[in-house]
């Protein structure tokens, strides 16, 4: 058999700002890349094969040598007295984001602190917790992701367990250290192991995109006739060669060989990626079995005696040859796989682990007298939370009755293909190992939407990247951040079937990427790069307007009832926003008089406090489309720019223009029916967006537009 565990996080690292948004690699790296592999020393006849995709190596050797910036880890590691009352409830609400059964629930103080806060804002519950009590959280939050060999055998670690409370600052130290500790051993053991031929590492495309869909998005269409395209194809194959390629030379650089195996993202191929993949000197690639069964147009049935109908085909890898070079394909067992990932969890340990052996020796039946290569493939980190132990009495038991039992060998992916002769293939399907489609990642409308603001980027790019005046290191970020935005994780969480309680956060940097692509090439992000993509179930409270208004435009609250009657809006930053939760605006006004539109901003004290410098963005869509931008720095209102269609406009401030704006305390705008091309009788819908260092943090309705019918005088009943 052979078993593939596929490492991987999305990159959380917005390289414009060196900053990590998200904690998961550094988590899941103290959790389960070290002792995934450490483990297997115990079983010197169990050969695996892990594949590390280049990203989350880049950000592991990040976090190892000590460049790695990211906010939680600060807040975990500051003094527990010095905390800030931002800081307090932002330690409050990350601090509980793990699985409580398994990882929460095994340190009863870790249990009592999150039972406080349980059913109470994190804001209102951290007034009430003392140094001691956060103190405790800081330690308790990390240790409960710490791995098990750690837990076991690390006399410093087993210490902070057995005290259980009133944890010291000098033991938090040891946390942080520790963290950094276990994350530079995960690739010195993967080396090692790789050297010593216990393990083969493989590699996927540097980001992880989706190969097919790079190279062409109709493609899709050949797996699911019908499905829904973005508005026009995105064709890139040169950045899917460019990823492949940029992954196989990082990998020999950090792991000293080059690959020989490619575990293509999400397990997606077509005929164009396996040649390119194969021309650039990959020997193997792996899928799922139902490219296998759609290409050969067979079923997978499993039998009742636990054999599978056409094993003698799924149990065997295909060499898919073109143009003068070959490259062999194994198909995951794709309920043995999905087995091991979703069901073992519910089920005792040894129980579990025994149902799997006896899967393997079922299915091995299935090719008659022929070797079987039973191909095993799955995530090597997200499930384990799930298992008592974070997986690891299931793992050992699973290895201890393989290497025990005469009849199976687990072998590394290039051990395998010398097993048995392989089948052959002139065509393969589309897919992915969903469904063998690409249906997560393209054809709902957000997927589309993310694909076309891709698109957008991308021919922003190549018109821009080769501009003289522009700093070669800029450019080359600005390649990156292309090749990040490419990749999966993104379309993974929008469209109907994937949802987290980071979704906003997920939504927000994939769009700061494409922002920052602009950035750094001199340009300014689209407008619509400040609307979520991502559809949230927020509670913003929205009164309509209910009178005509005609306030003046100062920037101040000039009297209390120059804004009665205008309509009102107030984001929600419970359900997550566009900026980490952070309150920007504590309203919006809006409204009309005889002649001309009105808008208001009340931004935060904490906003204009950090954020001197800002920009706020104005559009409309109807009847004609236009657009102002007015940029606030060092607290005073300076440049306002408004375009009508493709028509530019420098906007003088003085009274009786047709555009009025001011900004002191608060922000407000006046524009004139005639400048925007409105009459009296007209409906407009616009939006409103705060941006910052070209980045938007803030828009306003997130999902729709505000909508004023300019013939109905509003009234009050």
């Amino acid at each position: 058999m052979m078993l593939l565990w596929h490492m991987h996080q999305p990159f959380y690292k917005d390289l414009a700002e060196n900053l990590y948004t998200m904690p998961w690699v550094r988590l899941h790296g103290v959790k389960d890349y070290y002792g995934m592999v450490s483990m297997l020393s115990e079983f010197p006849s169990v050969r695996v094969t892990v594949n590390m995709v280049p990203s989350l190596v880049a950000q592991l050797l990040d976090y190892g040598q000590g460049k790695a910036r990211e906010a939680e880890f600060e807040t975990v590691c500051k003094p527990a007295a010095d905390l800030t009352p931002e800081e307090r409830s932002h330690l409050l609400e990350i601090a509980f984001q793990l699985n409580w059964e398994n990882l929460l629930n095994r340190y009863a103080r870790f249990k009592e602190l999150h039972d406080r806060v349980r059913n109470t804002e994190a804001t209102q519950a951290a007034r009430f917790f003392t140094t001691q009590d956060l103190l405790d959280l800081q330690v308790l939050s990390q240790l409960a992701w710490f791995d098990e060999i750690y837990l076991a055998e690390d006399p410093e670690i087993r210490n902070l367990v057995s005290k259980q409370r009133g944890y010291s600052e000098d033991d938090k130290s040891i946390i942080c250290r520790k963290q950094i500790e276990i994350i530079n051993k995960i690739l010195e053991v993967c080396k090692e192991l790789d050297s010593k031929g216990q393990i083969e590492l493989s590699t996927s495309p540097f980001y992880h995109p989706i190969l097919p869909l790079l190279c062409d998005t109709n493609i899709a269409a050949e797996s699911h006739p019908g499905v829904r395209l973005p508005r026009r194809p995105f064709r890139h194959p040169e950045d899917a060669r460019a990823q492949l390629r940029a992954a196989a030379e990082f990998h020999e650089q950090v792991f000293g060989r080059r690959p020989r195996g490619l575990w293509p993202s999400e397990g997606s191929v077509s005929d164009e990626v396996l040649a390119m993949a194969a021309a650039e000197g990959f020997k193997w690639a792996a899928t799922d079995e139902g490219v296998l069964g759609r290409s050969l147009q067979i079923d997978f049935q499993r039998q009742p005696d636990g054999t599978t109908a056409s094993g003698r085909e799924l149990y065997r890898p295909h060499r898919f040859e073109a143009g003068g070079n070959s490259i062999t394909l194994f198909f995951r067992d794709h309920q043995i796989s999905d087995l091991i990932g979703f069901v073992y969890s519910r089920m005792e340990p040894q129980a579990a682990a025994a149902d799997l052996h006896h899967r393997i020796r079922a299915a091995g039946r299935s090719t008659g007298d022929r070797p079987a290569v039973i191909s095993i493939i799955l995530d090597g980190e997200n499930a384990w939370e799930f298992f008592p132990r974070n997986g690891r009495d299931f793992l050992k038991s699973f290895y201890y009755r393989v290497a025990s039992d005469p009849e199976i060998r687990m072998l590394t992916a290039s051990e395998a293909l010398e097993v048995i002769e392989p089948g052959k293939l002139t065509h393969v399907v589309p897919g992915s190992w969903i469904n063998a489609n690409f249906d997560v990642w393209i054809g709902a409308d957000e997927d589309n939407r993310a694909w076309d603001l891709l698109s957008d980027a991308r021919d922003f790019f190549a018109r821009e990247y080769r501009n003289p005046k522009l700093d070669p290191a800029q450019v080359r970020l600005a390649e990156q951040e292309l090749w990040i935005a490419e990749g999966s994780d993104w379309c993974w969480w929008y469209g109907p079937e994937h949802s987290s309680a980071h979704d906003a956060e997920f939504d927000l940097l994939f769009r700061k990427h494409l922002s920052n692509i602009y950035r750094l090439l001199g340009g300014s992000p689209p407008d619509e790069l400040a609307v979520p993509i991502k559809r949230l179930k927020g509670r913003a409270t929205h009164v309509p307007p209910t009178a005509l208004i005609e306030p003046c435009i100062d920037g101040l609250v000039t009297n209390y009832f120059e804004w009665l009657g205008a309509g009102v809006y107030v984001p929600d930053y419970r359900s997550g926003s566009m900026h980490g939760g952070a309150r920007i605006l504590d309203a919006l006004y809006y409204g009309h008089g005889a002649s001309a539109l009105f808008l208001r901003l009340d931004l935060s004290e904490e906003f204009l406090r950090e954020n001197p410098t800002f920009e706020v963005r104005v559009r409309t869509d109807e009847p004609d489309s236009a657009r102002l931008h007015a940029i606030v720095s060092n607290n005073a209102l300076g440049l306002v720019q408004f375009w009508k269609g493709t028509e530019h406009l420098l906007v003088p401030l003085a009274t009786g223009t047709q555009v009025q704006a001011a900004f002191h305390r608060i922000f407000e705008l006046r524009l004139d029916y005639g400048l925007l091309g409105v009459t009296a009788t007209d409906r407009v819908r616009l939006q409103v967006s705060l941006w910052v260092d070209e980045l938007p943090v803030q828009v306003i309705p997130q999902d729709d537009l505000l909508t004023l019918e300019l013939a109905e005088e509003p009234v009050v009943w």
